[in-house]
């Protein structure tokens, strides 16, 4: 996991890439990206624009459960999401979802503490994972965000990473069968923090996020 290293002399902070472990290597290669590729003829444009190196908020539309592991895999670093602490007691899920970057919430628990043990992610130099509406949209759009991930980015100084995730709701949407559609990413330039936790000022944020997201759906399929 990434480190940050703070000077004696200084407030500026160097920066160690965060290294994948191993389970994430053997889960990336054997399962994820294999029905990523091959199954859902999986593509990904823009990952140019994915810092590398310190503590990242990646943020997006949300249509299916095939979201966090697509994500925690098709961008070239790992990407922590928020899951029930529960599934961490059973046995191969436990596993699959540690290697996948899942980290336990508790079933009920604040929204303080969630906000916590992601800034304490992003404090130790990962990237963290924040789906802008919160809960599947059965169109794969961003239509009501919220304005976490601006929170978490304006207490933590995390650049904000949009990314839009096209066709995830038409392959395993809401009481929907499965279909083998192509699910493609866009990945867009990295947004500046909010210049204050203010509310104004966290709710422009959030708009530029929305936007962001909403033009890369509206670009379509990658040819």
């Amino acid at each position: 996991m990434s480190k940050f290293i703070e000077s004696t002399n200084s407030d500026r902070l160097f920066l160690i890439k965060q290294k994948p472990t191993f389970a994430y290597i053997l889960v990336s290669s054997l399962l994820v990206f294999p029905i990523f590729r091959i199954l859902f003829r999986g593509k990904t444009f823009g990952n140019s624009n994915v810092p590398q190196s310190g503590p990242l908020l990646v943020v997006s539309n949300h249509g299916s459960d095939l979201d966090p592991p697509i994500l925690g895999h098709a961008l070239g670093r790992p990407v922590s999401f928020m899951a029930k602490k529960e599934l961490f007691s059973v046995p191969i899920i436990s596993q699959i979802i540690t290697a996948c970057g899942a980290y336990p919430v508790r079933r009920g628990s604040s929204d303080r503490e969630a906000i916590k043990t992601a800034i304490n992610l992003l404090h130790q130099g990962s990237a963290v994972g924040v789906f802008l509406d919160g809960t599947r949209q059965s169109n794969g759009r961003v239509n009501n965000p919220m304005a976490g991930a601006a929170l978490l980015s304006a207490r933590s100084g995390a650049d904000l990473l949009p990314v839009a995730i096209i066709n995830s709701h038409r392959a395993l949407g809401k009481s929907k069968w499965p279909r083998l559609v192509p699910i493609h990413l866009r990945i867009g330039i990295p947004i500046k923090p909010p210049t204050s936790k203010k509310r104004d000022d966290l709710q422009e944020t959030t708009n530029q996020l929305q936007a962001s997201i909403n033009s890369l759906i509206d670009e379509g399929l990658i040819a």
